[in-house]
């Protein structure tokens, strides 16, 4: 049998509208206008691949258009526009962002 390691309790009190310090998070009215588009033909990816830790990636249904790493003290909403602002990138300009695969 495979050993699993515990994940350290944590308090799940809080409500999902309310961030780690407290006070509601501030997000535009379609600041993800970006995101909000390609969800209707692609899909988006939030969440920790190992070993590279929290990732965000974005795809058409069939290219990679955007990878990126969380940034140390990055929240998900910078997180998320940062990935708005690469999905844009890469659909206008053809410019595709990946920072999660190691450079030869």
């Amino acid at each position: 049998m495979e050993n699993r390691r515990k994940r350290p309790a944590q308090n799940r009190a809080r409500n999902i509208g309310q961030n780690a310090g407290g006070e509601a998070p501030t997000v535009a009215a379609g600041a993800f206008r970006n995101l909000a588009e390609l969800i209707e033909y692609g899909e988006i990816t939030v969440g920790v691949l190992n070993p590279v830790g929290c990732v965000a990636i974005a795809t058409d249904g069939h290219n990679s258009l955007a990878m990126l790493q969380r940034r140390r003290g990055e929240t998900l909403i910078q997180l998320l526009t940062r990935l708005d602002s690469a999905v844009d990138k890469a659909l206008t300009e053809e410019v595709f962002i990946d920072e999660i695969n190691a450079k030869s």
